[in-house]
């Protein structure tokens, strides 16, 4: 297992590295000046030449991508001209919002998607199985902000239970942030929960005629021990599987929920950076997501060797 956490570790400099490289160039090749789109219309030639100059805009493209390959070895992501910050101080202001989003988001997605995917397994071709596929079908459909538009005149314009819009840090008080991130969890963790619970579903199909399913019955035991204990644990990979994937695309900033429910997390981040052509902020919340996605990958495949104990790392 050492060997195999060293070489996966390894290889995920190569790609942050092409990851970087790409975003780069993307970012770069974009029409436009982004000195100009910084200072604005009314800003003079010799303010745009002097904020290029400081920006490192007026070298050639093969400089820069150099420089900044240079700034990123030595732990530096740049310098945020809008925030008047580091790049990385940026991102950790902004990461507790969206990492409470992500964990809530996540537990709601995951209960809601296991359980009726078991039930829906369980009774098979029945009403409930019916109901149970076709809310998933209809969670995988849903646009995120028009569910987020529902929640938010139901239950904060209509019952008014919670906040429509905003955040309280959990400086404030755990409840009251609770109370802000409800909305926007109960929207992520539902249409989440929707792809979760077809995978769930499927992978409970394909265990529950198996002999040794049988033979645990045979033997006496309970039928919600067989279910979670032998059924359950012998199709939790795929599951498993989904569930990183989740948890790289929430914490990676859910940019549209954040944005309807004004939450100042990294996906809202992403989105005023790109719109201010921000380079550095925008790289750094590129490398940030990409260094999600691979991390929890890594987990994913760690946890792969726990829950199963025929997989070998070598």
């Amino acid at each position: 297992m050492r060997q195999y956490l060293i070489r996966r570790i390894l290889a995920l400099v190569p790609v942050l590295l092409i990851v970087g490289f790409v975003g780069f160039l993307l970012l770069n090749l974009i029409p436009g000046d982004p000195a100009l789109v910084m200072l604005g219309p009314e800003a003079t030639l010799d303010q745009v030449n002097k904020l290029r100059a400081e920006l490192g805009l007026n070298l050639p493209i093969y400089l820069r991508l150099i420089y900044w390959y240079g700034r990123l070895f030595r732990g530096d992501l740049g310098y945020s001209i809008f925030l008047s910050r580091p790049v990385f101080q940026a991102i950790l202001e902004r990461l507790q919002p969206t990492l409470l989003l992500t964990i809530f988001s996540l537990i709601i997605a995951s209960v809601i998607g296991i359980t009726s995917g078991i039930i829906a397994a369980l009774k098979r071709g029945t009403w409930i199985d019916q109901v149970a596929t076709s809310l998933s079908v209809f969670g995988l459909s849903i646009p995120s902000f028009w569910l987020s538009l529902i929640l938010i005149i139901i239950f904060g314009v209509w019952v008014r239970w919670f906040p429509v819009a905003g955040y309280t840090p959990l400086k404030d008080g755990f409840l009251k942030t609770l109370r802000t991130l409800a909305l926007p969890s109960l929207t992520l963790g539902f249409v989440s929960s929707a792809f979760i619970s077809r995978i769930t579903r499927s992978s409970m199909l394909e265990v529950i005629n198996q002999d040794y399913i049988k033979v645990a019955r045979a033997k006496g035991l309970s039928y919600g021990k067989v279910i979670l204990k032998h059924a359950l644990r012998n199709a939790i990979l795929p599951i498993i599987t989904v569930m990183g994937l989740t948890l790289g695309n929430l914490l990676s900033g859910a940019v549209i929920v954040e944005t309807v429910f004004a939450l100042p997390g990294i996906g809202q981040l992403a989105l005023s950076s790109i719109l201010r052509r921000d380079y550095s902020l925008t790289q750094g919340i590129l490398l940030f997501t990409a260094t999600v996605f691979v991390l929890v990958n890594l987990l994913v495949d760690i946890l792969y060797a726990f829950l199963d104990p025929r997989i070998k790392y070598d």
